[in-house]
């Protein structure tokens, strides 16, 4: 049971992080821009090969939109476009961080609990 319980309602904590931040791409972008270089969305598309330009184009403009990002139009030809994290998707990154340190605990769990399997079936049979 949780200590604070929280009261889900439309601006409840819980879902306004989620809906910053839900996405699948969403944290894996602030993460590529977390040293708060400014990046084309070339670069960004090469530091995270999986994401297609469709879906890139969207997550940043959904991340620009809610103030995570910071997007720049530089004034020359070709046009040039930077993305850079903002004050807020700093703060963001602190989720990422514990999202990132839940993976590994449950990762850790997976592991022993296949080797507790493991060593069960081995003494049933063996």
């Amino acid at each position: 049971m949780s200590p604070n319980p929280i009261h889900i309602t439309p601006r409840c904590p819980v879902r306004t992080t989620w809906e910053l931040l839900g996405g699948k791409w969403c944290l894996l972008l602030l993460h590529q821009l977390a040293d708060t270089t400014p990046r084309r969305f070339s670069e960004l598309k090469q530091l995270v090969p999986d994401i297609s330009d469709k879906i890139l184009m969207q997550e940043l403009k959904h991340l620009v939109t809610t103030g995570l990002l910071l997007r720049t139009p530089q004034q020359q030809v070709p046009a040039r476009v930077e993305y850079q994290i903002t004050f807020l998707g700093q703060q963001a990154l602190r989720v990422l961080a514990a999202a990132a340190e839940f993976g590994q605990l449950y990762h850790q769990q997976l592991r022993a609990d296949a080797q507790a399997s493991s060593a069960l079936f081995t003494d049933q049979t063996g």
